[in-house]
């Protein structure tokens, strides 16, 4: 393997460590945003390259061979080292224009973020927005987001983190529902109930039983992993399930159920990468995002100003 830094497509060896990290051709294509094929080709031309095998196939997907095991802590090191560079670069840059990449759950980015993004695009024209909705974690180092709107604490290192307040959850449902079904009056009146439940998830169900609600996966009626799928489910009548309040009592076909019930909340935590915080679109982003999640937490309807 004496191979010199200039015959390496640098590229390739990002490739390499999305594909070690995921275990499989295709996972590693998603989210590279590329094809099997094209991840594929380009394995086997890093191995062209050094000389020597990377993986070997098993049951279940790709599992590095002893030489992948070796180089891939100086892949990652050489990723990580990109990644410093290139927000190093952004921090450098004093301008609002240009694009600020912002990263929220699903439910908040269909249902709140919208409108407050119309509202920026409006005020600030020439700063443009990336937003992606996922409810799995997207790495800040490696400017896959520039900001995070999370409903956890952020747990990497050189993040500057906000915790903006904390989103209560209810049982919610129709009035068509309700008047075709009856209103539950109390938690056990509920089990007897169409309830709207996860797929493969288990989060509502260790909810619900911190609740002392001795529910499984078949107490659901109806199941679902997507939560903007979810929210319409309970919206349309297909029975009970539980959201945010604050959308719950927005909505002025839905009701709000057992409310003396000591639900849980959500914890709303808003984190950028140390470096680009104080640049001025991601500051002035930040601050709008501050003030309309904090507006949400408080179920507050009034115009949102940007600062």
């Amino acid at each position: 393997m004496d191979i010199s830094p200039a015959d390496l497509d640098w590229t390739l060896l990002k490739v390499f460590a999305r594909v070690a990290q995921t275990g499989s051709l295709s996972a590693a294509a998603r989210v590279l945003g590329s094809s099997q094929p094209t991840v594929s080709r380009q394995i086997h031309a890093l191995e062209q390259a050094i000389g020597v095998e990377l993986f070997y196939r098993q049951p279940r997907g790709l599992a590095l061979t002893e030489a992948g095991r070796t180089l891939l802590p100086h892949a990652q090191s050489m990723e990580a080292a990109a990644a410093q560079m290139r927000l190093a670069a952004a921090g450098a840059d004093a301008g609002l224009s240009g694009t600020v990449r912002i990263t929220a759950s699903i439910i908040i980015s269909h249902y709140v973020l919208p409108r407050v993004l119309a509202d920026l695009r409006r005020d600030i024209p020439q700063l443009h927005v990336d937003l992606v909705p996922s409810d799995t974690t997207e790495n800040l180092l490696f400017r896959e987001a520039d900001i995070a709107l999370r409903m956890y604490r952020p747990m990497q290192l050189d993040m500057v983190t906000r915790h903006l307040g904390d989103i209560r959850i209810g049982a919610f449902a129709s009035r068509a529902y309700l008047e075709r079904r009856g209103r539950p009056q109390t938690i056990a009146d509920m089990m007897g109930h169409d309830l709207i439940g996860y797929d493969r998830s288990d989060l509502l169900l260790h909810g619900m039983r911190a609740l002392g609600i001795e529910a499984t996966r078949d107490s659901f009626a109806l199941r679902t992993d997507n939560q903007s799928v979810y929210w319409e489910m309970v919206k349309a009548g297909c029975g009970i399930g539980f959201g945010q309040v604050t959308l719950g009592r927005a909505e002025p076909d839905l009701e709000h159920l057992l409310p003396e019930i000591p639900t849980p909340s959500l914890p709303v935590w808003l984190t950028a990468p140390e470096v680009l915080r104080h640049t001025p679109r991601v500051d002035r982003v930040w601050r709008v995002l501050e003030q309309a999640m904090i507006r949400h937490i408080k179920g507050g309807n009034d115009q949102l100003t940007v600062p």
